[in-house]
């Protein structure tokens, strides 16, 4: 955070469950210890700290003790001011959500941050275009994906990266969204993700583009006017 905040970031984001290990990769761990308080648990703290701390604003992730994978902001006095519940929960081999979190109860907020209205979904949602379209609709002009994506265990040869890329940018064309993919990086339990974190602009182009395999930190200036220029084709 320090090094994008040096470059002149005004908002950072991280990666889904951001201060937590990716459990999921088993239908039978016991997820009380990585169960938090949105407001007052280890991530709020931590994030709270870090948007004070530099003055930016940032967006994280974590496991709410509710029941549901959440994504949240905070301003650079560290106060909370965006909540949104993962709505799409996957189910699959070493991606066993479903036996831990319950789809999202969140009616798509578009939240005011650093100055820009941002929806704040949740990788797997990346799936579901209608998602994308209904909050370009509500007026969002940047959606961020906190994500956690690797290889397919049941398909060992098949390498997804390629679509999950595709499939995020070409919702950004069709909602006239910036779109920010935080993906994590390594090899947990066996499962190994692939990073690639990006982000990308309402007329398809690649602004900034991560390595599969080492953490970066990505830098981009956003320019609004592609939104209007896309809008009136």
């Amino acid at each position: 955070m320090f090094s994008a905040t040096q470059q002149g970031a005004k908002l950072v984001c991280l990666q889904e469950l951001t201060l937590s290990p990716y459990f999921c990769t088993r239908s039978d761990v016991d997820p009380t210890p990585y169960m938090e308080d949105i407001a007052t648990g280890p991530t709020a703290q931590f994030v709270s700290q870090m948007a004070k701390s530099n003055q930016i604003h940032i967006t994280a992730s974590l496991f709410e003790k509710a029941g549901y994978n959440t994504a949240v902001a905070f301003n650079p006095q560290g106060e909370l001011i965006a909540v949104t519940r993962k709505q799409h929960i996957p189910s699959g081999e070493k991606y066993h959500e479903n036996f831990y979190f319950k789809p999202g109860d969140s009616n798509y907020p578009v939240h005011t941050i650093a100055g820009h209205y941002l929806g704040l979904p949740t990788c797997y949602d990346q799936w579901f275009p209608e998602l994308s379209r209904i909050y370009g609709l509500k007026g969002a002009e940047i959606l961020v994906y906190p994500t956690a994506i690797g290889g397919e265990p049941t398909a060992p040869g098949f390498d997804s990266q390629p679509m999950w890329q595709k499939v995020m940018v070409a919702q950004g064309i069709m909602s006239n969204t910036f779109i920010i993919a935080v993906n994590r990086i390594g090899c947990e339990d066996g499962l190994s993700f692939y990073g690639s974190s990006f982000i990308s602009t309402p007329m398809g182009e690649i602004l900034v583009q991560a390595p599969r395999n080492e953490p970066a930190v990505l830098v981009a200036e956003l320019d609004f006017s592609q939104r209007e220029l896309w809008g009136r084709l």
